[in-house]
């Protein structure tokens, strides 16, 4: 048992692999790939016609071109400045939901941020989070307590991830849980690039009674890698755009949703 679940580890780094290299390349071949991974021609064929059956890339002749509706990670100072409006439009509705003395998660993330900045105008919180500059930033807030989840460090991303992340904080239980992703579909849930964050992502819904999503609408009808919430996980979305046809697809599944469009 303990080979087939490191063997499923080592194919699901590997295929990240591909995508990252796919992500900057667009374009890749089974031999560059067999040569730089170090397994055979026929792994590789594997991962690609698993990664096409997921939607996160297409195959040709000899190789793999990216799928123009898969979500990658940008940088961090990149997603900062992007769709700031939104994310802050987002944060303000998403503080709605936040009474004085609540104890909540804040994922790791850009819009999550916006919502830290907003949390002064709230009494008694104590707020836990994986994201090293959201608790930097909630340092200054007198009236904010912070848990910061230790783990491993996902470097230019500011956070903690991973198999470690959950050492430390088994057994909490807190009010509400605000969540970031990089790709949200009907198909597939949320989702995000990375393996260690979808795992932590996953242990820190567990922890929270009612689960928001904060997604703008960049992240609407696109994949990412890894999946770490069903959408029965999902209590409430909150974004700034969304298709009359969506919301209403996804009201028949109990999920609250909130529009917050520009005025």
């Amino acid at each position: 048992m303990a080979s087939l679940i490191e063997d499923n580890l080592f194919a699901e780094e590997r295929r990240m692999k591909i995508l990252n290299m796919l992500s900057s390349r667009k374009k890749l071949q089974v031999n560059e790939l067999v040569e730089q991974l170090g397994v055979s021609a026929t792994t590789i064929r594997t991962d690609l016609r698993d990664l096409e059956a997921a939607n996160l890339l297409l195959r040709t002749h000899g190789g793999a071109i990216e799928h123009p509706h898969t979500r990658f990670e940008s940088a961090l100072h990149e997603r900062e400045i992007q769709y700031r409006d939104a994310k802050r439009r987002i944060a303000e509705t998403a503080l709605e939901q936040i009474l004085d003395g609540d104890t909540i998660i804040l994922d790791t993330g850009t819009t999550t941020k916006e919502l830290a900045r907003l949390l002064h105008k709230r009494k008694g919180l104590t707020v836990v989070t994986n994201d090293i500059s959201i608790a930097g930033l909630l340092e200054e807030f007198t009236s904010v307590e912070i848990v910061l989840i230790g783990g491993l460090i996902r470097r230019g991303f500011h956070c903690s991830i991973g198999f470690h992340g959950h050492i430390g904080f088994e057994g909490l239980i807190v009010d509400k849980g605000f969540f970031g992703a990089n790709g949200f579909s009907l198909e597939a849930g949320p989702t995000t690039p990375d393996l260690g964050q979808a795992q932590l992502k996953r242990q820190m819904i567990g922890m929270a009674q009612k689960v928001y999503l904060l997604c703008d609408h960049s992240k609407i009808g696109h994949v990412s890698f890894a999946r770490f919430a069903g959408l029965t996980d999902i209590d409430s979305l909150i974004t700034d755009q969304m298709d009359s046809t969506m919301r209403e697809r996804l009201e028949d599944l109990g999920i609250s949703v909130t529009v917050n469009e520009r005025t």
